[in-house]
């Protein structure tokens, strides 16, 4: 990927170790007051020391050099900038000092054509990742491009950083970009095979987690990839036989979040954690119905640890009035009426995604039939009658509170989801946008 960071013999040799090693007090020793030597690159890589110290997560002399009105975004032999280099290697501290100190988000080198975003992706590297999506809603830069065309943006041969994360396996960067606008139907130009979408990629690297998130974020299992392939088939060809399972066509639909939900203006991000968490435990009770029945079995290092299976009690009053199965986790506003996060989503979530199909209505509180705008974590009183968040309870509350009552044994904690979608009213879908592949691109790795 040209990070390498070769030197040269002689007094230049010493300066670029005394970088890579984080030996501060040498390169002060070094440069003296001689400033030329700070602009010093290596011969072939023409590696500056700010490409040193940034892959090698040297903060102390970073700042020195950058306090030195150095150029952030000076550009090595494939014109990768610092800060390039320092989220490819998972260096956060570089990776926040360089966007202070003004560093362009925008920059392409010329291996790939591809940005510090697209580098963050493809290693795995979520805070980093976090980071520069961050300073890209404030940067100038992004700014004039917008920053939906930012998080979307392609490389040299149209893969965006959401394709790369799919295909190397990174599902925490895989949720970050879908849940910063990444779309999840995107078609590639010329990456793993022309047209492939993310969820293609995802079955290609067989990653069960990745392919989770982008079907819970409406990911189009029928969409055909240039060759006509449907992931199902790219998932069979690579032999990942529990994400075919999962991937195939006739299989039962996932919950799809958030289209629906976009209608609520003020979405607490507590509550929204409480959601998604909801959501994706009601994917898996489907999941493991898939799995089970195509006699596969997902292992540790195929899937997220384990949810707490520790049962908690929860008193007549904070149950869900309307499955009577969960703690009331979520409020709506401003009618302070509370369900649980299982419930909410039957109100707001649909099972299959359907591009001809928009919803009109906002979604509506099933007690008093006023629309939803704004939910909440709901709270509740402990023992002591004290209120506290919902958030703070253990995250096994979130499960089927359990009691001896008439609950049939054997029900999911996601039984009552379906039932309450049928008495409360299903709302219209939204669909995934797709987009065309705007170049030929990406390399078959």
């Amino acid at each position: 990927m040209g990070q390498g960071l070769s030197c040269v013999p002689s007094h230049e040799h010493g300066l670029f170790s005394a970088v890579q090693y984080g030996d501060l007090e040498a390169v002060e020793a070094l440069v003296g007051g001689d400033t030329a030597l700070l602009h010093q690159t290596t011969p072939y890589d023409r590696q500056s020391l700010l490409h040193v110290a940034a892959a090698n997560g040297q903060i102390e002399i970073l700042s020195m050099l950058l306090d030195q009105s150095l150029n952030p975004d000076l550009l090595n032999r494939n014109k990768q900038t610092p800060l390039m280099l320092a989220a490819m290697h998972g260096k956060i501290s570089c990776v926040k000092k360089l966007l202070d100190a003004g560093a362009n988000v925008l920059k392409f080198d010329s291996l790939n054509g591809r940005t510090c975003l697209h580098y963050a992706a493809y290693y795995g590297h979520s805070d980093c990742l976090k980071a520069i999506l961050s300073a890209a809603q404030s940067s100038p830069v992004a700014a004039s491009w917008g920053y939906a065309r930012f998080v979307n943006i392609r490389d040299g041969r149209g893969a965006t950083p959401l394709h790369l994360a799919a295909r190397q396996r990174r599902p925490d960067c895989v949720h970050i970009l879908l849940d910063n606008g990444a779309l999840v139907c995107a078609s590639t130009g010329g990456y793993g095979y022309p047209g492939s979408t993310p969820l293609h990629l995802a079955a290609r690297g067989g990653s069960l987690d990745c392919i989770r998130e982008l079907l819970a974020w409406g990911a189009d299992r029928l969409q055909r990839d240039a060759s006509g392939r449907i992931p199902h088939s790219v998932a069979i060809k690579h032999m990942h036989g529990a994400c075919a399972a999962l991937l195939n066509p006739s299989s039962a639909e996932p919950l799809v979040w958030p289209s629906p939900l976009k209608f609520i203006s003020e979405l607490n991000q507590d509550a929204k954690v409480l959601l998604e968490r909801a959501l994706m435990e009601a994917n898996k009770e489907r999941e493991r119905s898939i799995l089970n029945g195509a006699a596969f079995s997902v292992s540790p290092s195929h899937s997220d640890s384990g949810a707490d299976d520790d049962i908690s009690e929860a008193s007549d009053n904070d149950l869900c009035s309307i499955c009577f199965e969960q703690v009331c986790t979520i409020e709506v506003q401003n009618c302070g009426h509370q369900m649980c996060a299982h419930c909410t989503l039957a109100l707001c979530c649909h099972n299959k995604p359907n591009p001809t199909t928009a919803s009109i209505n906002p979604p509506v509180c099933p007690f008093c039939r006023g629309p939803i705008a704004r939910l909440a974590v709901a709270k509740i009183k402990n023992s002591d009658d004290h209120d506290h968040e919902v958030n703070e309870i253990s995250s096994s509350k979130l499960k089927k509170s359990r009691k001896s009552r008439n609950f049939s044994e054997g029900s999911s904690s996601f039984k009552g989801l379906s039932s309450a979608v049928g008495s409360l009213g299903k709302m219209a879908s939204r669909g995934s946008g797709r987009i065309a592949a705007d170049n030929d691109w990406m390399d078959k790795s």
